[in-house]
C-alpha cells in the first residue's frame, strides 16, 4: 500500500503541476499505523521537508478521498488557511471512512470552519474533530455548534484557544442540552468580557439534563467561586460526567469546598484538573475530606500551584494512604517543605504512587530529602507527542482507557 499511494501522490504533484513535500513522501512510507492514522505535523524536528500548505491539501485531500485505509489525519501545526480547509471539507463529506482528523495550530480562520462545519453536516464517519489554536473566533464556533445539531457521529470536538465569545460558547452548552453523542467537549480559553459568567451557568445548565458527555474542559474561563458553586449544583445531579478540568480560573477553597461536596453526594468523577488555582491549605484538606470516603472513585487529581503549604500537602498523602483509588496525584508549584517531601518520598518508594503517576521525583542532598519536578502530567501528550514513542507513553494514559480528547487511555 506505501508504494501505491506514494505513486498515487507523484502522480497527483505532476497533475498540478506542485513539486511534491518532502515530509509527505516519508510519511506516506514510514507513518501509517496499523490503526489506520497518518501523522503529518509540521513540528517534527526528524523530518524533511516544509509544513504542509493549502497546495498540499489539494493533492492530499484526492489522495485520501480514494483511500479507504486511512481512518485518522494528524495535521498539526501546519500552514493551512481557510483555501486549504476548503479541500479539507471536501475530504470530510466524501469520505466513508475517516474517524479522527487533528487541526491544531494551524491558520484557519472563520471562514474555513465555516465550510468544515457545512461538511460535517452529512458526514458519517468521523468520530474527532480537533480544531485547537485555529483563529475560528465567534463565527466559526456558531457554525460549528450548529453543526452538531445535524451532525449524528461526532463524538469529540475541541474549540479550545479558538477565540470563541460568550455567544458561541452558550450555543455548545445549548445544543449539548440534546445532544445524545458528544462524549468529549474542550471550550477552554474564550474570549469572555463579562463578569456576570453567563458561558458557566449555561453548562452548568446543560449538565443537568446532559446524560452522554463524559470529558468536559473549561480551563481558562476566569471562573470565581460563585461559577463553581453553579457547576457543582448542576454536578451532583449528573451521573455521566468522569472527567472535569477547570485549571487556570479563579477558584479559591470556597470553590474548592464546594467541588469536595459533589464528590462526596456524587462520586461519579474519576479525574479532576484544578492545576493554577488558588485553593490553598484549607481547600485541599476539603477535597481530601470526599477523597478518604470508601465510596470516592478519583482516580487523578491535579492541584499543580495552588499555593498549597504543609498541611494541605500531608492531608492528601493521609488521604492516599486511606483510599487506594486515587493512583495519580500533581503536587508540583506548590510549597513543598521538607516533610512533605519526605511523605511523598515514601509513598513512591512504597510503590503506593508510582514515580510515572505524579509530577515530582524524590532525591538526597547531605541527607535532607527534596522533590524535583517531573514531566508527568494529564496534559503531558496535548501540545506535543514524543519523537521517539506513541502517545501512549504518556504516564497519566494508564488511570483509565475511556477518556479521549487528552488522555485516551487515562479512563
Amino acid at each position: 500500500m506505501p508504494m501505491d499511494l506514494k505513486n498515487r501522490y507523484l502522480s497527483l504533484c505532476a497533475e498540478v503541476q506542485q513539486p511534491p513535500n518532502t515530509c509527505v513522501w516519508e510519511a506516506l512510507e514510514n507513518n501509517i499505523n496499523s490503526d489506520g492514522s497518518l501523522k503529518l505535523t509540521g513540528n517534527d524536528q526528524l523530518k524533511h521537508g516544509d509544513r504542509l500548505t493549502d497546495e498540499d491539501m489539494l493533492v492530499l485531500s484526492k489522495i485520501f478521498v480514494e483511500n479507504s485505509a486511512i481512518k485518522g489525519l494528524d495535521l498539526r501545526y501546519n500552514n493551512i488557511t481557510d483555501k486549504g480547509a476548503v479541500y479539507i471539507a471536501h475530504l470530510i463529506q466524501e469520505s466513508e471512512s475517516l474517524q479522527s482528523l487533528d487541526l491544531m495550530c494551524n491558520n484557519i480562520e472563520a471562514d474555513g470552519a465555516e465550510v468544515i462545519a457545512k461538511s460535517l453536516h452529512k458526514n458519517k464517519s468521523l468520530r474527532m474533530l480537533r480544531m485547537t489554536g485555529n483563529k475560528i473566533g465567534n463565527k466559526g464556533g456558531m457554525q460549528l455548534a450548529a453543526m452538531l445539531q445535524v451532525n449524528a457521529t461526532l463524538e469529540e470536538i475541541d474549540v479550545s484557544d479558538c477565540d470563541l465569545a460568550t455567544q458561541s460558547v452558550i450555543a455548545f452548552a445549548i445544543v449539548l442540552k440534546n445532544s445524545r453523542r458528544i462524549r468529549a467537549i474542550n471550550v477552554s480559553r474564550p474570549l469572555l468580557f463579562s463578569l456576570q459568567e453567563e458561558t458557566t451557568v449555561h453548562i452548568a445548565q446543560m449538565l443537568v439534563v446532559n446524560k452522554t458527555l463524559r470529558e468536559l474542559h473549561m480551563g481558562k474561563h476566569d471562573m470565581t467561586d460563585t461559577g463553581v458553586e453553579r457547576l457543582c449544583e448542576a454536578l451532583k445531579l449528573n451521573v455521566s460526567l468522569r472527567y472535569l478540568d477547570l485549571r487556570c480560573n479563579r477558584i479559591t477553597r470556597d470553590g474548592a469546598k464546594c467541588l469536595s461536596e459533589v464528590l462526596k453526594q456524587n462520586p461519579s468523577l474519576e479525574i479532576l484538573d484544578l492545576s493554577f488555582n488558588r485553593i490553598e491549605d484549607d481547600g485541599a484538606v476539603y477535597l481530601c475530606e470526599a477523597i478518604k470516603l470508601p465510596h470516592s472513585k478519583l482516580k487523578a487529581l491535579s492541584v499543580t500551584s495552588n499555593n498549597i503549604g504543609k498541611k494541605g500537602l500531608m492531608s492528601f498523602n493521609e488521604a492516599m494512604k486511606v483510599n487506594s483509588c486515587l493512583t495519580h496525584i500533581y503536587i508540583w508549584g506548590n510549597k513543598l517543605e521538607e516533610p512533605v517531601c519526605m511523605a511523598f518520598s515514601r509513598l513512591i518508594s512504597s510503590g503506593r504512587l508510582l514515580e510515572e503517576h505524579t509530577d515530582v521525583s524524590p532525591y538526597e542532598v547531605d541527607g535532607h530529602v527534596f522533590l524535583a519536578e517531573a514531566s508527568h502530567g494529564l496534559h503531558r501528550h496535548y501540545y506535543w507527542t514524543s519523537k521517539y514513542g506513541g502517545d501512549g507513553d504518556s504516564s497519566c494514559h494508564d488511570v483509565c482507557k475511556k477518556h479521549v480528547i487528552y488522555v485516551n487511555d487515562l479512563l
